[in-house]
């Protein structure tokens, strides 16, 4: 660059606060919030599925012990209770920034609207059928409390797959945006 151009570039007045230039105004521009919006809602997702893979993996140890069980059984059961119900109550606790944090993104900032944006719609799809799973732990756990279950471990082994398959799913279609 020569000499002349450094003469005339200005370097705007304002501060940088976690990456967000805010002006002597106070305005600041859209895309560094959003930047900042776009990975907390990565990280809540992300904390939200880990609570969501490893529920099922308890139901799991839950199906394997019988109704008619020993002293020492019944409090590794009731251990096992207190850990799904602890993990479901965090883990809706992540589900609500996450959500709220997806919905900003799409109402506030527009990402998904507009034509050509099929993605989002079927994006939007999928976070539905992952709030639908969630509910079913749910269900689930009130049945193992009220020990009234009536399925078995391989069940468990194969619902605990329908989130990993939903996260993929999503991820492709946000990525990729097929269509």
């Amino acid at each position: 660059m020569c000499d002349s151009k450094k003469a005339s570039y200005t370097r705007p007045s304002g501060r940088v606060f976690f990456g967000v230039y805010w002006s002597e105004a106070g305005e600041r521009p859209r895309l560094g919030a959003m930047l900042w919006i776009k990975s907390l809602h990565i990280v809540f997702v992300a904390s939200w599925f880990a609570g969501l893979f490893y529920l099922p993996r308890i139901f799991v140890n839950l199906a394997q012990i019988p109704v008619d069980v020993p002293a020492d059984a019944v409090r590794e059961r009731d251990r096992l209770l207190g850990m799904a119900r602890r993990l479901l109550r965090f883990t809706t606790l992540l589900a609500v920034p996450a959500l709220g944090l997806g919905l900003w993104l799409w109402l506030g900032y527009g990402i998904g609207r507009g034509p050509g944006q099929g993605w989002m719609h079927a994006k939007l799809a999928g976070v539905l059928l992952v709030l639908g799973y969630h509910h079913a732990c749910g269900s689930l756990l009130r049945k193992f409390e009220l020990n009234r279950n009536v399925r078995s471990e391989r069940w468990y082994r194969w619902f605990n797959e329908a989130p990993v398959l939903l996260l993929l799913v999503i991820v492709v279609l946000v990525v990729v945006k097929p269509f």
